[in-house]
């Protein structure tokens, strides 16, 4: 239980938010995380906007677009497509730059040793005309759709992204608005330290490692490369050094076969851990892409949650449904529920609601849960909430209470 606490600590989930949320907030939450993992999927809310929804309480999503905008965060290639802080990019243009392939550069790469000349092109318009986004070039060519069925010019300007030649510079209606990499740059707050781009690859990788446990709260060493997509995995002969140097600290928890790992940066919290000390306060609603939940066995061992982001999952194969949130609650994993948001009709509807099996459905619990499930409804301005279903079913009539 205190090893799901520190976890969530370093995450900014063990407690409700303890202010009003300001822009600065935002930022700070990308900071803690280290990175912050885009998915377009608008079932809901976008993953990002909902990821911080749930450590920053009501805030206003336009901070994060401002945020980017101002240079204060940047997006870049890390699990997958991220927004990472301003300070951080200079580590993923490094490692970039030493050819650590993510499946995304691979993918760029031969891209532009395909089409050359229509990609270069596409650089030399946004060199001398500015700023682009992908709706701005029309194409002969219009596919059905899916990522790989992109017109032409939209798969250059992501391949030119994922190489390093462009960047992001802001965001509208969430659709990427792109510029030459030196442009963006220029506008980092802080500014890039060139320094860094001299990191050679084991100096890289550590400090992925290091950020990645810092962020994790308390890990196993299977789990960290994970964090951002390294390889070859890490193991606990690779970790012994940190800790010989006091970087890491090695810990035991009951029930785990193998040793964990907390940064020194949070000594404090592992001291309240030890002592019995870390009280959980907060329930919230977790996006599909949340790291709490994105590394299944992580989840599964820490929170025995077993846990599948089913949007990609075929209909028929799907166990809850299309968009599942998971349910946190005071520490722990208690459910999830299958949401949509009617923008039009003002509606927040939960086509079903899942406790986890054997669960006591206690009405303290049920009141958060319905706090929690008002909170984001409001939020997302969809102040009317409508439950379909529920398991266990005897809880729906006293939920539908509560969501009134």
């Amino acid at each position: 239980m205190q090893a799901q606490r520190i976890h969530l600590a370093a995450q900014g989930l063990l407690n409700k938010p303890a202010a009003r949320a300001k822009a600065a907030d935002v930022v700070g939450a990308i900071e803690r995380m280290r990175l912050l993992q885009i998915d377009s999927i608008h079932v809901v809310a976008r993953s990002p906007y909902l990821v911080l929804h749930s450590r920053l309480g009501n805030y206003d999503p336009q901070w994060l677009d401002d945020a980017l905008e101002k240079g204060r965060i940047a997006e870049s290639w890390a699990h997958e497509a991220c927004f990472v802080p301003a300070a951080d990019f200079v580590l993923h243009h490094a490692w970039r730059m030493q050819r650590s392939m993510h499946w995304a550069y691979k993918h760029a790469d031969r891209m532009h040793r395909e089409h050359r000349e229509g990609m270069d092109m596409l650089l030399s318009r946004i060199r001398d005309n500015g700023a682009a986004r992908a709706a701005d070039f029309e194409s002969e060519t219009r596919s059905a759709g899916g990522w790989w069925s992109w017109k032409p010019e939209k798969r250059w300007l992501e391949a030119w992204f994922a190489l390093g030649e462009l960047m992001v510079t802001r965001r509208e209606r969430f659709q990427r608005v792109y510029d030459l990499a030196e442009r963006v740059l220029q506008k980092l707050d802080p500014p890039m330290d060139r320094a860094l781009l001299a990191l050679d690859h084991e100096s890289l990788r550590r400090r992925f490692i290091l950020d990645s446990v810092r962020a994790l709260g308390i890990t196993q060493a299977r789990w960290i490369a994970d964090y951002y997509r390294l390889k070859p995995s890490v193991t606990d002969k690779e970790l012994a050094p940190l800790v010989a140097t006091g970087e890491l600290i090695s810990v035991q928890v009951a029930d785990w076969s193998v040793p964990a790992y907390v940064h020194r940066d949070h000594a404090a919290l592992l001291a309240q851990a030890t002592a019995g000390k870390l009280r959980a306060t907060h329930t919230t609603l977790l996006s599909p892409f949340d790291p709490v939940v994105w590394d299944r066995a992580r989840a599964q061992a820490l929170f025995d949650f077993e846990y599948t982001i089913e949007c990609y999952v075929p209909a028929p194969k799907r166990r809850y449904g299309y968009y599942v949130l998971p349910i946190l609650h005071r520490g722990r994993l208690v459910g999830r529920l299958d949401a949509k948001a009617h923008r039009r009709e003002g509606v927040f509807e939960i086509k079903a609601l899942f406790l986890e099996p054997g669960l006591e459905a206690t009405p303290s619990m049920l009141e958060d849960i319905a706090k929690a499930i008002r909170a984001s409804a409001q939020w997302h301005g969809r102040p009317t909430v409508k439950l379909a279903r529920s398991r266990p079913a005897q809880i729906a009539a006293g939920l539908r209470a509560l969501l009134r």
